[in-house]
């Protein structure tokens, strides 16, 4: 695997060599091969599709569709009309001795990333790495191992195609030895992105010897307040919860001020028969569903429910129901997360949904990036210092 990782290291520097429009129309050729190659990729899917039970949370990550496809390929076609983040001046200043300085943004250099049953990260990885002059070496989960390996074949099709070195991109085989492989592959993995769940970003955190970034898991509430209303309540906490359960952005934990208890079954009339509800359940407080279940829990204040979060949130996505702009300024105020929403679900931390083509993930940390991750959030930065023959004294 070793050699796998140098092949990769050294493709990375040939990425350089490209200019933006070229990284554009490699990027809309792989959009268009997804839409008229669908059928090899879907066939992939079944296949991995066939070894999970449907009742598995997981099933829906892993499934892909035409239409989930399409807009896959759409997403990518909007990183091809993004602007390169590459070039950018970021500080610039002359010193007194007539050093110039400035800083300018660049590619990490070669991205790994680990994550677990969801194919359309393949695409999407891709896209921005590619975009953002990175080299990415993947690690995807077994369970979908078959959609993930006629993904990465098409998107080498195309490389070739154009005349770029299909080890830009590579894919390690999806056994627990090859993630240890790449979490321990100093000087040829600048930066690791695990993204799946608790106990996968535990476990890359606890044994990398590269950098990583932490993303993903996410404990989601949303605090209905006592001057919340009735109606937009029920269509917001209906979209977080629902709208696709197995994602992290997804509600877990319902919290609603004692006044307004009474409004509790109106508030969940919209999921019923749908949701599998728990009241006040202790054991679950920290529990990330990817299911259809959710735990309602009465509080008395504003501040038992910040209190709530502060001790079970996960620095994903929080949001508070209110009519009150004071209340709900307090709220994003003290919540301690990536995304803090006033009047709306928490279903919209989305790289795409915020416009920035697509994501690589979702940092929770706050060293580096922190929330929807994109094109600016992989890449670092260097100093350019010009001189005229200065020597220190």
């Amino acid at each position: 695997m070793n050699e796998l990782f140098v092949k990769t290291k050294r493709a990375s520097k040939s990425l350089a060599l490209l200019s933006d429009q070229q990284r554009n129309e490699i990027l809309l050729a792989v959009a268009d091969a997804i839409i008229d190659q669908q059928e090899r990729i879907l066939k992939a899917n079944a296949e991995d599709l066939a070894k999970m039970d449907k009742s598995n949370p997981l099933y829906d990550r892993l499934q892909l569709t035409a239409s989930r496809l399409e807009g896959i390929a759409g997403d990518m076609r909007n990183v091809a009309t993004l602007p390169t983040p590459l070039g950018h001046i970021t500080k610039q200043k002359t010193l007194p001795n007539g050093l110039r300085l400035c800083r300018v943004s660049v590619p990490f250099g070669v991205i790994g990333m680990i994550y677990e049953a969801r194919p359309n990260v393949t695409f999407d990885v891709f896209s921005l790495c590619f975009k953002s002059g990175n080299a990415c070496v993947l690690k995807g989960g077994k369970d979908a191992d078959n959609s993930n390996r006629e993904e990465v074949a098409l998107i080498h099709e195309v490389l070739e195609r154009f005349g770029v070195s299909k080890d830009v991109v590579a894919l390690l085989p999806a056994t627990h030895e090859a993630t240890g492989e790449m979490l321990n592959a100093v000087g040829y993995i600048d930066l690791c992105i695990p993204r799946g769940g608790r106990k996968l970003i535990d476990f890359v955190r606890d044994t990398a010897r590269v950098p990583v970034i932490e993303t993903g898991a996410g404990v989601v509430h949303t605090y209905f307040d006592k001057e919340g209303d009735l109606e937009m309540g029920k269509a917001i906490i209906n979209n977080a919860k629902t709208r696709r359960v197995s994602v992290c952005n997804a509600l877990d934990t319902l919290l609603v001020h004692k006044d307004r208890e009474a409004d509790i079954p109106q508030l969940l009339a919209p999921m019923q028969g749908k949701v599998t509800f728990y009241y006040n359940d202790e054991s679950l407080y920290d529990t990330e569903f990817m299911d259809y279940k959710m735990n309602v829990v009465t509080v008395s204040s504003l501040e038992e429910a910040l209190a709530h979060i502060d001790q079970h949130g996960s620095g994903h996505s929080e949001a508070i129901i209110t009519q009150n702009e004071q209340t709900a300024r307090t709220f994003q105020a003290h919540v301690d997360a990536a995304c803090v929403y006033w009047n709306a679900p928490t279903s919209f931390t989305d790289g795409a949904q915020f416009g920035l083509g697509a994501e690589i993930g979702i940092s929770t940390q706050k060293l580096g990036p922190r929330g929807p991750m994109a094109l600016e959030e992989i890449c670092t930065y260097k100093w350019l210092i010009e001189g005229e023959g200065q020597i220190r004294a």
